[in-house]
């Protein structure tokens, strides 16, 4: 068995490379379908993203090589693989492995420790599960990297600081009034940026936004977007009054507030304070708002170097999560090990039994006297004993397993108990593979956690 990921993302795929590997959701199903389908492929799943495309398989060792996704990946999306090919990666084994846990824990992200990408692996998981294209090895894989993701943001915190502009100026604003309800949110401006705004401001509870632009429809279109209130530009000064919060982004060439206009708008408010954030180049607001009483100001740069400030925390934070994927990468192995140690103790148990089927066998022909009774209690003690017997080198043999000289112990025992013929497998027909085992593992969220169901 070999694990295997080949894909494309972010960093190694301009966007106008990865739109042409997007999967609709509805299609992914099928794509899914015709991947464990393909040569060599015994289980698969597809985690497919804005920033991301990869195609996690289990394949055959002997007859596997990488251009068997990539001739997947060429057929599926309808592209010749000489055009995508200088923008793939391929991970192998560990590495594969290493990789899959990153993506999970938010490493590999485009923002360090986000957490969509962890529900996005889970999701792709459970699909690839109710499409029977997992098996033993996948189903333990992707409970054990969504299982380290929950741990690693649960125990380091990894994603709680803000590392953008826009929800940087939000989080901020929280430090000064503890909450927006209540408050009132002034967006100068109807770009990007203040879009971006808007949305985090009304994903922390702000209820009462009001937007001005300097073409109104534009306001309008943004105000729709999050129940506010458009304005016009002329409505400036009365709006100023009124605001508690203040988020400037337009496209302006120079100043668009002076000191003067904020100490107007201060006197019909003395007792209440104003937060104003000017995330504009060229700014927007003059530095010297900055001197009114009962005004914090912030400008971009100020934003960016909390920005700054949150990536080194998570930085740090990051290093331990990577300390708990070697140590999860490591349990993998050891069970991957302990897989081998079944069909061995399985074939010592049978030969045992067919030498004590003949041996009762031959004892009731030499001793035809003996009564059923008898001939039970004989039955029973011998059994038992072969079991006394079996039971130290089994339990051995399991605990040398996982370990570092695993296969060699495995080895040893094998040759030791003549099991060679015993444990050999029937060579599978020629252009067939085996099935993906049933999917008996069904790994439902359970309050927060993945379980076994």
């Amino acid at each position: 068995m070999h694990i295997v990921v080949v894909g494309l993302n972010y960093r190694t795929a301009p966007v106008e490379v990865r739109e042409r590997f997007t999967i609709a959701p509805e299609r992914l199903p099928q794509a899914v379908r015709e991947m464990k389908r393909w040569k060599s492929v015994l289980e698969c799943v597809i985690v497919a993203t804005c920033n991301r495309t990869e195609l996690y398989a289990v394949v055959d060792r002997d007859s596997f090589c990488p251009q068997h996704v990539r001739n997947f990946m060429a057929s599926w999306f309808g592209i010749a693989k000489e055009e995508f090919a200088p923008y793939l990666y391929t991970y192998e084994d560990d590495e594969a492995k290493r990789h899959l846990f990153k993506v999970a824990c938010g490493l590999d992200s485009m923002v360090l420790g986000e957490t969509q990408i962890l529900g996005q692996v889970r999701d792709a998981f459970l699909l690839a599960q109710q499409e029977r294209a997992t098996g033993t090895l996948f189903n333990m894989l992707f409970k054990q990297a969504v299982t380290v993701a929950k741990k690693g943001h649960a125990e380091t915190g990894i994603g709680e600081n803000a590392v953008s502009v826009s929800y940087a100026a939000i989080e901020l604003g929280k430090r000064i009034f503890g909450s927006y309800r209540n408050k009132n949110v002034l967006i100068i401006g109807a770009g990007k940026m203040s879009e971006l705004t808007a949305k985090h401001l009304s994903a922390s509870g702000a209820e009462r936004i009001s937007v001005t632009n300097r073409t109104l429809e534009r306001a309008e279109e943004l105000a729709v977007k999050f129940g506010g209130q458009a304005y016009s530009f002329e409505a400036l000064p009365a709006l100023l009054s009124a605001a508690d919060v203040v988020i400037s982004s337009t496209g302006s060439n120079g100043t668009i507030l002076s000191k003067r206009d904020i100490e107007a708008a201060m006197k019909d408010r003395p007792s209440k304070p104003m937060f104003m954030i000017d995330i504009a180049v060229p700014r927007d607001l003059a530095p010297d708002i900055h001197d009114v009483p009962n005004v914090y100001l912030y400008d971009i740069d100020d934003l960016e170097g909390i920005v700054e400030a949150n990536m080194e925390q998570r930085r740090k934070q990051s290093s331990r999560i990577e300390a708990m994927i070697e140590a999860e990468l490591g349990a993998f192995e050891q069970w991957y090990r302990s897989l081998g140690v079944g069909p061995v103790i399985r074939a010592l148990q049978e030969k045992a039994k067919d030498v004590h089927l003949e041996t009762m066998e031959s004892m009731r022909n030499k001793l035809p006297d003996l009564t059923e009774r008898e001939l039970k209690i004989i039955h029973k003690l011998t059994k038992s004993m072969l079991n006394q017997m079996m039971h130290e080198p089994i339990q051995r043999v399991k605990e040398m397993a996982p370990g570092r000289h695993g296969d060699e112990a495995l080895a040893y025992f094998t040759k030791l108990f003549a099991l060679e013929e015993a444990n050999r497998v029937p060579p599978e027909p020629k252009g067939e593979k085996p099935a993906s085992e049933p999917t008996e593992e069904r790994l439902p969220l359970q309050h927060g956690s993945l379980s076994l169901a």
